[in-house]
């Protein structure tokens, strides 16, 4: 690839969860993965510097003529109430060097970035820019959507002493009015009570969103007494729960799976029982306690959107930030407010914060013109049929390889007779979701299938639900509302009827977290929907990440690995299928 041009910028999300990167060459995004995937750790924190390489690699520009890196975040944003209340927290003198350190390690010319560009930076001389937090969170969201102008909020736990950003973006520009600082947080509050339900571990909380729809929100007011709704789209927690002002939490970034420390405090247990460990039975009160949180979130969610709405008078909304993953409450927002269009993209969380620092510095610093809207989620590595075929032979695996015709029309006839399919095609997704390119594909019509797929499969809780792909033309078919959402970031009433046709990808609460499929967006997999349309005459599918307990496969050796160990039905890797009978 041969380029001639003269911004190339990029972007990285650096010692913290999801690190990533992407590379942006004249406004349009080339390139962008999180660094879990290529080292296998889920939600790796630390330097990403093998996603700098694939973005270099995939980009083919010369290191040599990058212009500028964005970082995701700014170490010197908030720094004296940074320090302060470091200080009051964890009076430590080991734990104010580290803070020290770690801000140290943005600096220009750290030895980790011209490691990963194999050039001297202090030679080449990009400009540096430390843009905050959740003005990359908001320029992730609004920068790249279809809007010219809409209210623009990021919302999640912290990030650079900020918990949540209203901003009016127009054109170019983004302009923040109002916002909710350090100790006051609707993230951590889900956080806490997630670790408190006895899911630990970083990102645990889609867990809690699962759970609650088992349960009623009978403790409603007591989680109302953590968290108050104020004017202008504020909020502020009941202190008296939480340990993040008092003793401080212990969080772990570099180069690991990220940690964090006990947020709950005593008060809690005090008020709501004993914690439930992770080994413990998920009882109805368990149930009740995550319906009650969500119940409650929501009511702040909304709260924040309904102000955005009423300052920007917009119709549009664009969303980022770790609570925009909330996608049963995102799939209220058309419903309980003014907003008529959302735009929330595939990576809002923080590993999405690397494509919002560099849109950030494209557009608002360097204003430049818009001229990129993110679509599609496909900007991680493809492997070629050469490369697909030749990992194949060499873990013996035996193979047929198929024209597309031929291939749609088999393997939708494999899942109609209810086998399990990995289905891996072209580019890896970016952001959480598997999105029809690094899929595991089954039958929606078969009620047995999510028991099937979390015992044997995922070996995971049997209350997470599965999500229904479906054919963008057919979803007010089957769906209440039919806003689109090629993402997978908003949960949808199934229309009562036809609940019993796709009783796998229907909830108990009769919803389901559609992604509407696009023929122009991802071809295939709308092919592969519409072979098993004709077929069975449901025109969707049940689509979840394939994995098994580790990040979303990348590779077609992983791919590999993934089918045998999981006792895969079929494995399909480009036009190439191999299946579990022929390699027994």
């Amino acid at each position: 690839m041969s380029l001639t041009t003269d911004t190339i910028i990029l972007g990285i999300n650096a010692y913290h969860g999801d690190s990533s990167a992407c590379i942006l060459v004249n406004g349009e995004l080339i390139a962008a993965i999180e660094e879990e995937r290529l080292r296998r750790i889920k939600h790796w924190a630390g330097f990403p510097s093998k996603a700098i390489e694939y973005c270099i690699s995939e980009s083919g520009v010369n290191p040599a003529k990058i212009n500028h890196i964005s970082y995701s975040r700014d170490p010197m944003a908030n720094l004296h109430k940074k320090a302060m209340s470091a200080l009051m927290q964890v009076p430590n003198l080991d734990f104010i060097k580290g803070r020290l350190a770690n801000i140290s390690k943005f600096r220009k010319g750290s030895p980790s970035i011209s490691s990963a560009l194999g050039v001297d930076i202090d030679h080449t001389k990009p400009r540096d820019h430390y843009v905050e937090h959740h003005k990359s969170h908001s320029a992730s969201a609004f920068l790249v959507s279809p809007f010219e102008e809409a209210a623009v909020v990021s919302i999640d736990a912290f990030g650079d002493f900020r918990s949540t950003l209203l901003s009016h973006g127009k054109g170019s520009k983004i302009v923040p009015f109002s916002s909710v600082e350090y100790p006051h947080s609707l993230g951590l509050l889900y956080t806490a009570l997630t670790q408190y339900l006895g899911f630990p571990y970083y990102g645990d909380e889609y867990k809690v969103m699962g759970l609650a729809s088992y349960g009623q929100p009978v403790h409603i007011d007591e989680l109302r007494n953590m968290i108050t709704p104020i004017p202008n789209g504020k909020f502020k927690l009941n202190l008296k729960y939480f340990l993040h002002t008092t003793k401080g939490v212990a969080t772990t970034w570099n180069d690991c799976s990220p940690t964090v420390g006990r947020i709950y405090s005593e008060y809690m247990e005090q008020r709501l029982g004993p914690a439930r460990r992770d080994n413990q039975e998920i009882t109805q009160r368990h149930k009740d306690l995550a319906a009650s949180l969500q119940a409650v979130t929501e009511e702040i969610y909304l709260h924040v959107l309904r102000e955005a709405q009423q300052v920007t008078k917009q119709k549009n909304l664009a969303l980022a930030g770790g609570v925009a993953f909330n996608s049963v409450a995102n799939g209220k927002i058309l419903s309980n407010t003014d907003f008529e269009h959302i735009y929330i993209q595939s990576a809002a969380g923080d590993a999405g914060t690397a494509l919002g620092s560099a849109s950030y510095v494209q557009n608002s610093i360097l204003n430049n013109k818009r001229r990129f809207v993110m679509s599609s989620s496909y900007w991680g590595p493809s492997y070629s049929d050469k490369e697909i075929e030749d990992a194949l032979i060499q873990n013996e695996i035996a193979f047929r390889k198929f024209s597309d015709s031929d291939l749609f029309h088999t393997v939708a006839t494999a899942i109609s007779e209810g086998k399990i399919i990995g289905w891996f095609q072209g580019r890896v997704e970016w952001g959480p979701r598997a999105l029809g390119n690094r899929s595991i594909l089954v039958d929606p019509r078969r009620p047995d299938m999510p028991s099937i797929l979390n015992d044997r499969i995922k070996r995971r809780e049997n209350f997470r639900p599965f999500a229904p792909s479906i054919l963008l033309e057919n979803t007010s078919d089957y769906f209440e509302q039919s806003y689109p959402d090629p993402f997978m970031l908003k949960v949808y009433k199934i229309k009562e009827e036809k609940r019993p046709l796709i009783p796998a990808v229907t909830h108990v609460d009769g919803t389901g977290r559609l992604q509407t499929v696009s023929k122009d967006d991802n071809h295939r997999y709308w092919s592969l929907i519409k072979a098993f349309s004709e077929i069975t005459g449901i025109p969707v599918l049940l689509n979840t990440s394939f994995n098994e307990n580790e990040p979303i496969v990348c590779t077609p050796n992983e791919a590999i690995a993934c089918f045998q160990r999981a006792h895969m039905d079929m494995l399909v890797a480009g036009n190439y299928v191999a299946e579990l009978e022929a390699n027994l």
